[in-house]
């Protein structure tokens, strides 16, 4: 069986199964693990005797070697300066895969002494067109790269992209409803964009999300919602969600997610604020010292709660609302 990738090329069934092992392994595993993954499906229709994936960070705006395989070692160093060299340049104006120019003092400093003879690289885009990082290929035989070679690692390469796609968390918000935007932090207070999800402009304009995002890591929670009056008047559900992020997923971070809501059940702000105190435990005289209430006045809004959240108890008004994330949303001071 044959089908044609364009009007110079065809490819056999062998070629298909590889192209399609190598999209569930990308799609399937993270990071190193679905790059090694896919580069084993790939040699077996590209003789590739060494490789290298290197990520680009958009947080930092470095790259960084991510997994190699086939020669002894990589230069902590090497990543970062190929990207000042013209081959670089010429790479991500071109798109498509260039040569390694054998004659630089990078090639000689970083790839000969390992055993590299002939070196490609290229550049990786996802579909949509955002670049995450490069890919070096090695072959002893300086024939291997030829027109096919090429027209089959480009033709990988935006499936190959999301092996190096460092804002993909380890842990997916796979539980997360359509509709959110959503900011990645790491401990530290840097943002990154997740993978998949628009980014929430409210969540990275308040300063007070980096300190929220800290506070989250440090605790023992998995995951938390609550509703929040965002800086444009509006107000929102956000969730926060325990994920790995950055290299490897090596660093500890949070998803901070949002969507537009207003109060549910009809309840008033005032409302929320009682029923916020009542989750976290407050008695009806504390719920009062805190929103300087009488006991009395804080009675009759809770009789209106109960109603409108069809509970019959304080147990039951509780569980409903941690269930449902219908507290308030505290935000530290930034």
């Amino acid at each position: 069986m044959k089908t044609v990738l364009d009007a110079r090329m065809t490819l056999s069934g062998r070629h298909l199964r590889a192209f399609a092992e190598i999209g569930v392994h990308v799609a399937g595993l993270p990071g190193a693990a679905g790059g090694r993954a896919a580069m084993t499906a790939l040699r077996q229709v590209v003789p590739l005797e060494a490789y290298e994936f290197v990520a680009y960070d958009p947080a930092t705006g470095l790259h960084e070697s991510l997994v190699s395989d086939g020669y002894p070692r990589v230069d902590e160093d090497a990543a970062e300066e190929f990207t000042r060299l013209e081959s670089y340049r010429e790479l991500m104006r071109r798109r498509t895969p260039v040569p390694m120019d054998p004659g630089t003092v990078y090639y000689r400093r970083h790839l000969e002494p390992y055993g590299w003879r002939a070196g490609l690289t290229a550049a990786l885009f996802l579909p949509e067109g955002r670049y995450t990082g490069l890919l070096h290929l090695n072959a002893r035989d300086p024939d291997a790269f030829g027109e096919t070679t090429l027209m089959v690692i480009s033709a990988v390469c935006p499936a190959l992209a999301q092996v190096t796609d460092l804002t993909r968390c380890v842990v997916e918000p796979l539980g997360l409803p359509s509709g959110f935007s959503a900011v990645a932090f790491e401990r530290s207070g840097r943002r990154r964009p997740v993978a998949g999800w628009p980014e929430s402009e409210v969540i990275a304009a308040e300063p007070a999300m980096a300190e929220l995002a800290r506070e989250f890591i440090d605790s023992r929670e998995l995951g938390r919602r609550g509703l929040w009056l965002a800086g444009d008047g509006e107000w929102r559900e956000v969730r926060l969600l325990r994920a790995g992020v950055g290299l490897h997923g090596s660093i500890q971070g949070v998803i901070i997610a949002e969507r537009r809501r207003g109060l549910p059940y009809g309840l008033t702000y005032r409302e929320l604020e009682v029923l916020s105190r009542v989750a976290r435990g407050d008695s009806n005289p504390q719920i009062a010292e805190a929103l300087v209430l009488s006991v009395r006045t804080v009675t009759t809004h809770l009789e209106r709660i109960f109603t409108k959240l069809g509970c019959d108890s304080r147990t039951r008004l509780t569980a409903k609302a941690l269930a449902e994330g219908l507290q308030t949303l505290t935000l530290p001071p930034s």
